[in-house]
């Protein structure tokens, strides 16, 4: 079971009690493939990715001229665009995709404050980073990382005061969270905020302060990342499929999208993509 690529990887879910910070953790083995640039889409998650092998080469934008930065790990928040990982053919490591409450339960502050961003781990959780890295990097299968994972988690989410306001999300904005992401993004935000009991303008303005993208612009990330999804299978479906499947109007409105989301229209990044080829 250790012999993995990135592009299946080993995905499994936190312990329970975790759940509502933690969405996943992915363990990846990149090994035997030609030296290229993985796009790293936006997703509803705060990404953390930790390397088991060399640094981690990481540019805030695709094909766009982003200057390129080394990170033994590295810590983002939402996104509007994909991230470019550069690779010699072989990586490995295991990402953690935080929630929201994940950001002020791990990181004791809002998702605002890490949108757009990325961070060296270390930056947020000092000693704490260097102890998870030395463990997982000493552990030897995967099953044991993920146990690390769970471990170190539960310690710092441990550690906060439960009453401490600054761990504490708004409970009309998490519940605009959970009904944007169980729609996967097809929700029309006034109704939404009609809902909530808010205008519009005020719901707006509330979301994008504690997850640093607006309502609407993270409904169409979840869309993108339901179309990355079906467009990533292993027999995926034809790009018309996908994007009425994923809630897009219709295929020039995914390509906009995707064109915003990645910098590449679908067919340049399907034929781009290292991992794609190496299932």
């Amino acid at each position: 079971m250790e012999d993995h690529t990135a592009a299946s990887g080993i995905r499994v879910h936190p312990a329970p009690v975790l759940r509502q910070y933690v969405d996943s953790y992915v363990g990846f083995d990149l090994r035997g493939l030609p030296a290229g640039v993985h796009c790293g889409p936006p997703s509803r998650a705060l990404t953390v990715v930790i390397s088991l092998s060399g640094p981690l080469e990481v540019a805030a934008g695709v094909d766009d001229g982003s200057p390129v930065a080394r990170f033994g790990s590295v810590a983002g928040g939402l996104m509007c665009r994909s991230v470019a990982i550069h690779h010699d053919g072989r990586q490995r490591g295991v990402q953690v995709s935080l929630t929201p409450l994940g950001a002020r339960a791990v990181y004791g502050m809002p998702a605002v404050e890490l949108a757009h961003r990325l961070v060296p781990l270390d930056e947020l959780l000092g000693a704490l980073a260097a102890e998870l890295v030395d463990r997982l990097r000493s552990a030897t299968t995967w099953a044991a990382r993920f146990t690390v994972l769970d471990e170190l988690l539960l310690r710092v989410v441990g550690r906060g005061d439960c009453g401490d306001r600054s761990r504490r999300l708004r409970p009309e904005v998490a519940e605009a969270w959970r009904r944007l992401v169980a729609a996967r993004g097809c929700v029309q935000v006034g109704a939404l905020a009609a809902e909530l009991g808010w205008s519009r303008r005020y719901f707006t303005e509330r979301f994008r302060g504690e997850m640093g993208l607006s309502p609407k612009t993270f409904a169409r990330v979840l869309r993108f990342e339901h179309a990355h999804e079906l467009a990533a299978a292993r027999d995926p479906l034809p790009w018309g499929d996908v994007a009425a499947v994923s809630g897009y109007a219709d295929q020039a409105h995914l390509v906009r999208d995707w064109r915003e989301f990645t910098g590449r229209s679908p067919t340049a990044w399907r034929r781009g993509e290292v991992l794609l080829a190496a299932r």
